[in-house]
């Protein structure tokens, strides 16, 4: 009986062997991670939300990525480094801007 409960186990180790990165991965392994600083960004809040502000806050918080926040959005609580949000209401106005 022993052996028998032994089997799976020896079987879900082999699935955890790394694999090898797949070839045109967007993030470099040698390549430091960004760091988002939406300090300069704040300008925007009170404004409304454009691509032309995004394509500024992006440029500003020196993120990779930007990810808008509608109004009653539920977002992925994951943190990403090298991520702004820029959170907007009903109005389309621009009410908070914060990495992660």
């Amino acid at each position: 009986m022993i052996r028998t409960a032994a089997l799976p186990l020896a079987l879900l180790a082999g699935a955890c062997i790394p694999m090898d990165r797949p070839t045109g991965s967007l993030d470099a392994p040698d390549a430091p991670p960004a760091s988002c600083n939406a300090t300069e960004a704040q300008q925007f809040i009170g404004r409304t939300a454009t691509s032309s502000i995004g394509k500024s806050v992006l440029a500003m918080s020196d993120a990779r990525v930007l990810r808008w926040g509608p109004p009653d959005s539920v977002f992925t609580m994951d943190y990403r480094q090298d991520r702004v949000n820029v959170i907007y209401d009903a109005q389309d106005v621009i009410t908070r801007i914060y990495c992660g």
